[in-house]
């Protein structure tokens, strides 16, 4: 089976951001990588069973939960969702995955801190710290570069 990788649909043009948007990215490498045919575009929000558009959510910083703007909890949803994604990523063999910065869901490093006042704090979203405890490399759109060079060490 060849290496995949999967990445954020949001990134890839797929309308399915909180407000119904996306983040299309247009880098000749993910280009590339599309005519590959090693990409895997999914949503994990979506995964589990949220809706398009749906309020914004931000996880608590500090706890496990997960909350839309209307205070309401979401997290089983969030949990849903990166569960999926990692039945995914083991089905599809994917050896890295391209996140959509600061998301709730696939944000690495930095997400916003559940008080829904543009907050950011270290953290991480709930689908990418489960694809990283299986061993599945993370990078944000931002580190693009980092993930082409993980992708020619692993790969090649």
């Amino acid at each position: 089976m060849k290496p995949k990788i999967l990445i954020s649909a949001c990134l890839m043009g797929e309308n399915v951001k909180y407000d119904g948007g996306n983040n299309a990215l247009h880098v000749k490498r993910v280009a590339q990588w599309q005519e590959e045919g090693v990409l895997v575009a999914l949503c994990p929000e979506v995964l589990g069973g949220l809706s398009i558009p749906r309020l914004p959510s931000e996880v608590v910083y500090g706890s496990f939960r997960v909350v839309n703007s209307a205070g309401e909890e979401v997290t089983d949803a969030f949990e849903k969702g990166a569960l999926e994604a990692l039945r995914i990523a083991k089905e599809e063999g994917a050896v890295m995955a391209i996140l959509k910065a600061r998301s709730p869901s696939c944000g690495k490093g930095v997400i916003y801190d559940g008080t829904f006042s543009h907050t950011k704090v270290n953290d991480s979203g709930v689908a990418c710290k489960a694809l990283q405890s299986a061993g599945i490399a993370v990078f944000s759109e931002e580190e693009l570069e980092e993930a082409e060079a993980f992708w020619k060490r692993k790969v090649f």
